[in-house]
C-alpha cells in the first residue's frame, strides 16, 4: 500500500494519472525561489525554454543572463557571482552540463566551495530522439564524485519544485538531475520533503517484506506499479515489498539505507543511469560497510543511448516495469 504518512497521490495507479515534466517543477521552483530571496539569479546556455528557465527570465529580466552555447562559460560565470554574494542557478541539458564543464564545475565551483546551482536538464535515456549523443547516462557518477557538492534527482515535478526551493538555501554547490518527458505525479504538494531524508513511498499492506527497491528520479512510477502488481499475485507468486524514494544521492541517507536492508535482506535499485557509478554504486558502498546485503541493480548497462521513444528505449534498456519485477525475483532467490 501507498505510504499513508506521506500524502502521495491517490490517483498513481490510475490509468489517467496526471503527468508533467520534471523540469517544470524545476522552472516553477525556480521563480518561487526568486521570491523569496533577491539574490537568485539564473543563467542559460542558450536553453531558456527547454530548461524552463523562461519562467524565471520573464518575471526578473534584471537578474537573468544568457550566456549563449558556452557552458565552460557559463559555470565560471555563475561561480563568480557566487563569489559576490549571489546564488546562482545555470541551466543547460545534463550532457552538455556537466557533461562538457566538468572540469570548470569541479575546480571554479566545487573547489571554492561556492553555492552554484548546476541544473541537467533532459538527463537520461528518455531523452529519446535525441539519440545517444544527447542522452546523459553518466551525470550522477561525475557530479557525486566531487567534494561539497550536492545531488538530488526528483521522483516527479512537484519533488522537482520543492528541491529547486530547499537546495536555494543550503549554501553549498548543488546538481539537481532533470527529465526532459512527462512523468507521473507521484507525490503531492502536501508530500514532506527534506534535503538528504529518503522516504518510504510503498509498504506492504501486512507482513514483512521481502525485498526492499530503491529508487531515484523518473523510473518512481514504474517502479511503484512493479510492486503492487508483485504483491497483488496469487500465493505462492506474491512478493511483499517497500519502495523507497531516494531523491538525494548526496548527502545519502545512510540510517533510512541500512534501515531498509536489515529489515528486507535484499535490495534492488532502480535508476535512468549507467549502472557503473550511478545510485545504485551509491548504495552498494553504504551497505558494503554497514549491512551488506544481495543486490540486483536496474539501470543502463555499459551501453551508449540511441534514438527511439522514451517508452521504447526505457524497455529496450531494461529499465521498465517488467524488468523491475524480474529483479525482485532474482535477489530474492539469492537471499541467505
Amino acid at each position: 500500500m501507498l505510504n499513508p504518512d506521506l500524502k502521495l497521490n491517490p490517483k498513481i495507479f490510475n490509468d489517467d494519472v496526471a503527468q508533467a515534466p520534471i523540469r517544470k517543477g524545476f522552472g516553477e521552483g525556480l521563480v518561487l525561489a526568486g521570491d523569496q530571496d533577491k539574490n537568485v539569479v539564473a543563467l542559460c546556455a542558450d536553453l531558456t525554454e527547454s530548461t524552463q528557465m523562461i519562467f524565471f527570465k520573464e518575471k526578473f529580466p534584471e537578474r537573468f543572463v544568457e550566456i549563449g552555447v558556452a557552458e565552460q562559460n557559463l559555470v565560471t560565470v555563475a561561480s563568480g557571482m557566487a563569489a559576490m554574494g549571489k546564488i546562482p542557478f545555470c541551466s543547460s541539458y545534463a550532457m552538455f552540463s556537466p557533461g562538457r564543464n566538468w572540469e570548470q564545475i569541479r575546480t571554479t565551483i566545487a573547489y571554492n566551495d561556492r553555492p552554484v546551482k548546476i541544473i541537467g536538464s533532459h538527463a537520461g535515456i528518455s531523452v529519446g530522439p535525441d539519440g545517444g549523443t544527447h542522452q546523459a547516462l553518466e551525470d550522477i557518477a561525475l557530479m557525486r564524485v566531487v567534494p561539497n557538492m550536492e545531488v538530488i534527482s526528483p521522483c516527479d515535478s512537484i519533488e522537482a519544485k520543492k528541491a529547486t526551493q530547499a537546495i536555494t538555501k543550503t549554501g553549498k554547490p548543488a546538481y539537481l538531475r532533470l527529465a526532459r518527458e512527462k512523468t507521473p505525479i507521484v507525490t503531492t504538494e502536501e508530500t514532506p520533503f527534506t534535503l538528504g531524508k529518503a522516504e518510504v513511498y510503498w509498504m506492504p499492506d501486512v507482513g514483512i517484506p521481502q525485498v526492499g527497491i530503491i529508487v531515484t528520479g523518473g523510473l518512481m512510477h514504474r517502479a511503484l506499479l512493479a510492486a503492487k502488481e508483485l504483491q497483488d499475485q496469487e500465493e505462492p507468486q506474491r512478493i511483499k515489498t517497500k519502495v523507497m524514494n531516494l531523491s538525494c544521492i548526496k548527502p545519502i541517507d545512510v540510517k533510512a539505507i541500512v534501515a531498509l536492508a536489515k529489515e528486507c535482506k535484499a535490495i534492488v535499485t532502480v535508476e535512468e543511469h549507467q549502472v557503473a557509478g550511478g545510485m545504485g554504486s551509491v548504495v552498494a558502498e553504504v551497505l558494503s560497510q554497514n549491512f551488506p546485503v544481495p543486490m540486483e541493480f536496474v539501470g543502463v548497462q555499459d551501453k551508449f543511448g540511441q534514438s527511439g521513444t522514451p517508452d521504447e528505449l526505457i524497455e529496450h534498456y531494461g529499465m521498465g516495469k517488467n524488468s523491475i519485477k524480474e529483479a525482485v525475483r532474482k535477489v530474492l532467490k539469492r537471499k541467505i
